[in-house]
């Protein structure tokens, strides 16, 4: 009833999962990855990996390394390494981030700040899978 997840992120299992149906309001704080496929509203603080799965609704503030998001988040988020918003991902708030992903039909309204990576390319912003796997460059204003 209960199998091992794994992120498509990495091989690491997902700690902690919020099913369809379900409603929790608070404070979240992990390492590793959680996937929330229910309602949650309050604040995000976690390592590695953040999944908003499809019918998700999040919202409140996020700080977390990755978040991938195919449900909908609205937020001020905060994301250390990259933000990958699926052709079914909603995205409303203001974002920070080194890489930014964002699908074909993907929505995202609100601010957005590049942040400087943890390698020393600094900020890029990176095409979809399906298009060319050459990272456009980030013009600094």
């Amino acid at each position: 009833m209960f199998g091992t997840k794994k992120s498509r992120e990495s091989d690491e299992e997902v700690k902690a999962f919020l099913g369809s149906g379900t409603q929790f309001s608070g404070k979240l704080l992990f390492s590793g990855a959680v996937r929330i496929d229910g309602l949650f509203t309050g604040e995000i603080l976690g390592g590695n990996l953040l999944i908003s799965g499809e019918g998700s609704r999040i919202e409140g503030d996020i700080i977390v390394d990755n978040i991938v998001i195919s449900g909908e988040v609205t937020a001020n988020l905060t994301v250390r390494e990259k933000i990958e918003i699926d052709s079914n991902g909603r995205l409303r708030g203001d974002v920070s981030a080194a890489v930014l992903v964002v699908q074909e039909g993907a929505i995202l309204e609100g601010r957005c700040r590049m942040t400087s990576t943890r390698s020393a390319d600094g900020p890029r912003l990176v095409k979809s899978e399906s298009d060319s796997e050459e990272p456009l460059d980030l013009i600094s204003l």
